[in-house]
């Protein structure tokens, strides 16, 4: 079988899984994304891939080459999530996401550093300071991914919904500063001469430059989208600018010693947040990306759960102090968002159930964590225990933000019927 074939092939069976696996989960009533991620660690490596059978299963090789998808797909989550960010709604809850976004971040940067360092100290020949640092950072990631898979599988809707997805992206924001300064400090830890200038600098510049891409990119969207008419073309419009815009991301500079880079998900998030609030019929256009990028994002996800390495179990060091790690980071997050929704003043199923839609953790921490194997053995530790804690929490994570949304009122249960349903209908009626 050519190598074409065995893609296609690899990637069809891939998309099958998740789907077949999605009605499962829809009778056990788990969310599709966990059902995805299921499907990929079954079609992984670690099962099926391991059988060596060209096509079937997926090969750790094939998933290296696999990378333009999560990328794809991780800049249409973002540009989706820009449309949380219309101005109507920022002057509603604007004041309190931010509070909720930077606080809860910092909040949980200061009790899992707080308790690695302590677990250090117990057991310093096996766990260093600089990894427990780092550690502390890559905790603030949320996974924008998961939650807006499961606010749209469930058309949540209501007060901890409408301030949750702006919180995720101010989150992930937060924590490419905070794991920047601590990933800078863990180096002068190992090495002692770090230059402080880049560790200050370089988050802010890859914050601030990736805001101010996204905001060209989205006027630019929005000039262009007015020269065409039909729905197709302006929809190939839209995925053009969000392709293109995930390209540029991808360049990286050199200015002395800083390193110049983007992030790809805060260029795209401002890219829908200025399409979104300049464009009149954005929410049509809006729509209409959303469903053409559904197959994308279950591959994303069973791609992602290929990727979880099952071989991190092995280790009984890591598993401890993963425990430990999951442990404090979900104290972090449900107190830190509970804490700053009561200072703010916000409804008591925001205070209640906002830590718990927190949870989830993928691509921004697996992001951080492989940057941070530059740390050299003690990258490694943190690049393991990032690995089980996103097993666990992808595979947990969407299910309690589920549950939440559920007590909080935000999911209602469907009176709609599927469209095999309405057709077998229409067609009795006949």
């Amino acid at each position: 079988m050519n190598y074409a074939a065995s893609v296609f092939l690899s990637l069809s069976i891939a998309l099958l899984a998740g789907l077949l696996l999605s009605r499962l989960a829809k009778v056990v009533q788990l969310p599709a994304v966990t059902a995805y991620l299921v499907a990929g660690v079954l079609v992984g490596p670690f099962v099926l891939g391991a059988l060596g059978v060209p096509g079937i299963g997926i090969t750790a090789e094939q998933i290296e080459g696999f990378g333009l998808i999560p990328d794809l797909a991780l800049g249409f989550i973002a540009f989706a999530m820009g449309n949380e960010f219309r101005l109507a709604q920022l002057k509603k809850i604007g004041k309190q996401a931010t509070v909720i976004g930077v606080w809860q971040a910092l909040f949980t940067t200061v009790v899992v550093d707080a308790v690695l360092i302590g677990l250090h100290f117990l057991m310093p020949d096996k766990f260093s300071l600089a990894a427990a640092i780092v550690l502390g950072a890559v905790a603030t990631a949320t996974a924008p991914a998961a939650t807006l898979m499961v606010v749209k599988q469930y058309k949540a809707k209501g007060p901890v919904t409408d301030i949750l997805l702006p919180v995720v992206a101010l989150d992930d924001a937060v924590g490419l500063v905070v794991f920047a300064v601590s990933f800078g400090i863990a180096k002068s830890i190992n090495l002692g001469n770090v230059d402080a200038l880049s560790v200050v600098l370089e988050p802010l510049l890859e914050v601030v430059l990736s805001l101010g891409l996204g905001f060209l990119m989205g006027l630019l969207f929005t000039f262009c989208e007015r020269f065409f008419h039909s729905r197709s073309k302006r929809m190939a419009v839209s995925v053009t600018f969000v392709m293109m815009t995930v390209a540029i991301s991808c360049l990286k500079f050199h200015i002395g010693p800083i390193h110049i880079g983007f992030s790809s998900l805060l260029a795209c998030m401002m890219l829908g947040t200025v399409f979104c609030n300049f464009c009149e019929v954005s929410e049509e256009l809006m729509d209409r990306a959303d469903r053409w990028m559904t197959p994308i994002l279950i591959l994303f996800f069973v791609i992602s759960g290929a990727e979880l390495e099952l071989s991190v179990f092995a280790d009984l060091a890591v598993v401890l102090i993963g425990v430990v790690y999951i442990l404090s980071r979900s104290v972090g997050k449900y107190f830190g968002a509970f804490t700053s929704a009561k200072l703010t003043g916000c409804d008591d199923n925001i205070v209640k159930y906002l830590g718990i839609t927190l949870l989830p953790q993928a691509g921004v921490a697996l992001g951080m964590a492989i940057k941070a194997v530059e740390l050299g053995p003690d990258g490694a530790i943190v690049r393991n225990i990032t690995l089980f804690a996103v097993l666990v929490y992808e595979l947990v994570g969407p299910f309690l933000t589920k549950i939440a949304l559920t007590k909080a009122g935000d999911i209602k249960r469907e009176g709609r019927k599927s469209a095999r349903e309405e057709h077998l209908a229409k067609k009795n009626q006949q």
